[in-house]
């Protein structure tokens, strides 16, 4: 990185968003209390609160959210007639899945390989640490030169929209005359990214029924109506032959007009094992940004140890639906429910289950904010210019500020780029990136309130 105070301040300050970062990846902070307590996040929330009063904050608060669950707000302010600027991340983390397959403990933040690894260092809460180092990079090199809000969400990765809810019942909360988003990541490491679009999100409970209880396979098997067969024939029903997602009336040929990724790179971002062929039509960034797409998260059915001949009287599965820019996510559920409904074999009794949603979100990429940021970048990642990308996942939140404050420029960066591995096992961050965007955050604070 050339020479920069900035840039040097940020560097000096590395070892501490480590000892940070640690902290913080030690609370297991899933927002699901069925599988950890409530005192994870609490500690992960309070930790942050310390975090931003000891920046010199103002009205720091836990927000109470609709959903059960907690926010963290405050308000450091600038110089006066100052514009102001509001950083998003979200402190809550994705369950570790097979503990077991970490190569090392999934709460505690490993060195390796020049990476730090534990779940939540990359998505999100590496993005709060980039937001802290942003902020006193600034304070040692003249000061914050525009209003600061702080929201850090606890339930992100649970679609349950507490904040967003939250944030329409209080909408004079957020305002801002930009926000940035922490929340997204560079197209590869090395390559300064700016998330222009992102997939909106459905998640659909489906219960299939067709017996008072379990039968016995040899004295009804081939007449009695299997549960799980026919729920297996309606999760079949929403692919194509080739894996492209099928949903009755949803529109399932769109294309990306920009950044593309290169068939052979996808396949080793995403780790697909030889021979095995990737599915769906088109570009590969026509099918996972601008297009529709459907997984199965989790079936309820027996597992195979300790299985028994049995023909099964209900079964059930969670499915997931991204849904792209353009599309509203209401319609794409009702689509998806008729869909269920329609291709559910035998008179079987199939019953939906909404557990969330988020619309998609697309961003004005010609705004002053936009051109700040790629001055910003080019400083922060010599020799590179700022990229524009799609993102297939989701962050709800974007369109509900978007929709709130239609004025509002909304920025997305972050940590999460393919190599972090994000709600997988084994998920890292790049330290190099963490410093590299932090100084690129800082750069654009200074940059933005000359514009």
């Amino acid at each position: 990185m050339s020479s920069n105070p900035v840039a040097e301040t940020v560097a000096s300050l590395m070892p501490r968003a480590k000892a940070e970062l640690t902290e913080l990846v030690a609370f297991k902070s899933v927002a699901d209390f069925d599988q950890y307590p409530r005192s994870e996040s609490d500690g992960a929330a309070n930790w942050i609160t310390d975090a931003l009063r000891s920046e010199g904050f103002q009205d720091v608060a836990l927000l109470d959210t609709p959903d059960g669950t907690q926010s963290v707000y405050g308000f450091l302010p600038g110089p006066e007639g100052a514009k102001t600027v509001l950083l998003y991340a979200h402190y809550d983390v994705q369950p570790p899945l097979d503990e077991a397959a970490w190569t090392t403990p999934p709460f505690e933040l490993v060195e390796r390989d020049g990476r730090w690894y534990g779940r939540g260092s990359a998505d999100c809460k590496g993005g709060v640490v980039m937001h802290l180092l942003a902020l006193r990079a600034l304070k040692a090199n003249g000061g914050i030169p525009v209003h600061v809000k702080v929201i850090v969400e606890g339930s992100e990765e649970q679609g349950t929209g507490g904040l967003e809810r939250y944030a329409e019942q209080h909408p004079e909360l957020l305002t801002a005359d930009t926000i940035v988003i922490g929340d997204a990541g560079n197209f590869r490491a090395g390559i300064p990214t700016v998330t222009a679009t992102l997939r909106g999100m459905t998640l659909v409970r489906v219960q299939v029924d067709t017996l008072e209880g379990n039968l016995h396979s040899g004295q009804f098997g081939g007449a009695a109506p299997d549960a799980l067969a026919a729920l297996i024939r309606v999760l079949d029903s929403l692919r194509a032959k080739d894996g492209s997602t099928t949903v009755d009336g949803l529109a399932g040929d769109s294309v990306w007009d920009g950044l593309q990724y290169e068939d052979q790179a996808f396949r080793e971002d995403a780790k697909v094992l030889d021979g095995v062929e990737l599915i769906g039509s088109g570009t590969v960034a026509d099918r996972v940004w601008a297009r529709p797409a459907v997984t199965v998260l989790g079936i309820d059915c027996p597992p195979v140890v300790g299985a028994t001949p049995s023909v099964q009287a209900g079964a059930r599965a969670l499915v997931s639906l991204r849904v792209p820019p353009g599309v509203d996510a209401v319609e794409a559920t009702k689509l998806l429910e008729a869909h269920i409904e329609a291709h559910t074999p035998w008179g079987a009794r199939v019953s939906t289950e909404r557990i969330g949603q988020g619309q998609a979100f697309r961003a004005d990429t010609s705004s002053p904010a936009y051109a700040s940021m790629a001055e910003a970048m080019a400083v922060a990642y010599p020799g590179q210019e700022m990229q524009s990308a799609g993102m297939g996942g989701s962050i709800p939140l974007c369109n509900t500020l978007a929709s709130l404050y239609p004025q509002t420029e909304i920025l997305l960066i972050g940590l999460s780029e393919p190599e972090a591995q994000i709600h997988a096992v084994n998920e890292s961050v790049s330290p190099d990136e963490l410093e590299r965007l932090s100084v690129a955050e800082a750069l654009f604070l200074q940059n933005y309130a000359a514009s």
